[in-house]
């Protein structure tokens, strides 16, 4: 069996047609939302220890908050039931 870098480095978006568009289209799409995730860090942490206490967060959960690893409060009214339910 026979390879050639061609078919060894060519990655399967690349053998379709518009694959090459496709491929530029997720890189932009990554590149902007990874621009935006910097900049909430960035607002996040201009906040005081009390202001992110205020929305349920440490300075140590900053980046699991923007990238969405947190769990997500519970949304039920300090009655137990009510508005938020």
């Amino acid at each position: 069996m026979s390879a050639t870098l061609s078919t060894i480095f060519r990655p399967g978006a690349m053998t379709r047609p518009g694959g090459f568009i496709r491929l530029l289209r997720t890189w932009a799409g990554d590149i902007r939302h990874y621009f935006v995730r910097r900049a909430a860090v960035r607002s996040l942490r201009e906040y005081s220890d009390r202001e992110l206490r205020d929305i349920g967060l440490t300075r140590s959960q900053i980046e699991a908050a923007v990238h969405g690893f947190m769990p997500l409060p519970d949304r039920q009214g300090r009655d137990g039931g009510g508005a938020w339910s």
